[in-house]
């Protein structure tokens, strides 16, 4: 309803042939969305010849392009969708053509060459940062009453979108500079930089893709070792987001640390598979050799320029708090933070998952143990920040094993990552 009072205005002045041009670009444009790295998120390229129709129409012309939303080459066979977006991007142009004026811009493209940096650059940032929110907002409205998204998911994606449409809202300025001189040939003219910039935008996306089926490779190489820890990587490293998201992590950094959760025990893969299956009591040797899996994992993926902080977390996640932990003996706060977040996923999933010598734990057994090792094996700060993640997102335990019929599979009876597990070495009692 609030668009049909929009699109059926007052356009006296309406520069027609310009809008024809325009919606031509949107259409173009919309298309062919730019992926971003946000799981099922696009940015319609549209919303440069959306911000570009804020400058050479005004409000009202800028609702009427968005209108042509609903005839775009996307959702096809979506017709609610098609209206929605139609909605959406008219309401967002008529929104933001009014801050533009509100902001004392100036139209180009009307023979009067407004001052640009006081007439068109400054309230041009208003309207795009207003076309933005609006489009944002509206978006997120929808899926929140569509129970398709979770208000923290969205909170946690949408600094990401909104560079994403920021970043291509700014070509509708250059489409609105170069319009005095070259007319509708500027359209066509920005259509280049576009389109790189969606290929630069794919380009990371596949960059990403291919980051995270290689440490699901290293990942899948260390489980081949034990059929016991089948998807403990995994399930640490959604353990160390939590813990990382609730501490109020950068995006960032939540991103190195679900890397680092993946592979804080790729050092296995240079511990002999015989000593991660010895079913009976570590020798000297071989409690030395799986003390040094962090350090190994260090060296296996240490040139992986993306992990950055995230070989911290690997080197040190068996550090304790009292110092008695390894590779190192660090304590407090010289653990590094990401160390400490994974110490606590680490450790939980190990209390409620199966192994040959035990039953999983019950998750309120596994809390109660996260409890006991507050201050001395684990950093308060994580612990407390887990169990409240626990409580809000709670928390699905692996199920027993399935072992091959032609395969005899012992694991040791030592569980380095259970806190409440001692580690007993032959001929020199137990040591944690």
């Amino acid at each position: 309803m609030a668009t049909g009072l929009i699109v059926t205005s007052s356009y006296q002045g309406l520069d027609w042939h310009a809008l024809v041009v325009l919606a031509v670009l949107f259409l173009i444009c919309d298309s062919a969305p730019a992926q971003l790295n946000v799981e099922r998120a696009r940015v319609s390229m549209g919303f440069a010849a959306s911000l570009a129709s804020v400058v050479l129409l005004g409000p009202q012309g800028a609702a009427l392009l968005g209108v042509v939303a609903v005839i775009t080459g996307q959702r096809f066979f979506a017709p609610v969708k098609r209206l929605f977006n139609g909605a959406q991007f008219a309401l967002s142009g008529y929104a933001s053509g009014m801050v533009f004026v509100a902001l004392g811009g100036a139209a180009s493209g009307t023979g009067r060459h407004p001052h640009w940096v006081e007439h068109v650059i400054g309230p041009f940032l208003g309207a795009l940062v207003t076309f933005v929110l609006v489009n944002l907002t509206l978006t997120a409205v929808i899926l929140l009453l569509a129970k398709q998204a979770a208000p923290r998911e969205l909170l946690r994606e949408s600094g990401q979108l909104a560079v994403g449409c920021l970043g291509y809202g700014m070509f509708g300025l250059l489409i609105a500079g170069l319009w005095d001189r070259l007319g509708p040939f500027a359209a066509v003219l920005v259509l280049l930089p576009l389109f790189i910039a969606r290929w630069a935008m794919e380009q990371t996306h596949a960059q990403q893709q291919a980051h995270q089926a290689t440490l699901a490779t290293l990942c899948q190489a260390v489980e081949t070792k034990d059929y016991y820890t089948r998807g403990h990587s995994e399930r640490v490293s959604r353990g160390s987001v939590m813990i990382a998201q609730e501490i109020g992590m950068r995006p960032d950094r939540v991103e190195a640390i679900r890397y680092a959760g993946m592979l804080h025990d790729v050092g296995k893969l240079g511990v002999p598979t015989k000593v991660l299956q010895k079913d009976g009591p570590l020798t000297e040797e071989e409690f030395a050799a799986i003390q040094l899996h962090p350090m190994r994992g260090l060296e296996i993926v240490r040139e992986i320029g993306f992990l950055d902080e995230a070989l911290a977390g690997i080197m040190h996640h068996h550090e304790k708090m009292n110092g008695r932990g390894y590779p190192m003996g660090l304590a407090g706060d010289e653990i590094p933070e990401f160390a400490r977040v994974i110490s606590v996923a680490d450790a939980f999933d190990s209390m409620t998952s199966t192994r040959s010598y035990r039953p999983a734990r019950s998750i309120e057994e596994a809390v109660a143990e996260l409890r006991r090792g507050i201050g001395d094996h684990f950093d308060p700060v994580m612990v407390e920040a887990f169990l409240r993640a626990l409580q809000r997102e709670g928390w699905e335990p692996p199920r027993p094993p399935v072992l091959p019929d032609d395969d005899v599979v012992e694991t040791t009876r030592q569980d380095h990552d259970d806190p409440s597990a001692p580690i007993r070495v032959a001929g020199d009692g137990v040591r944690s």
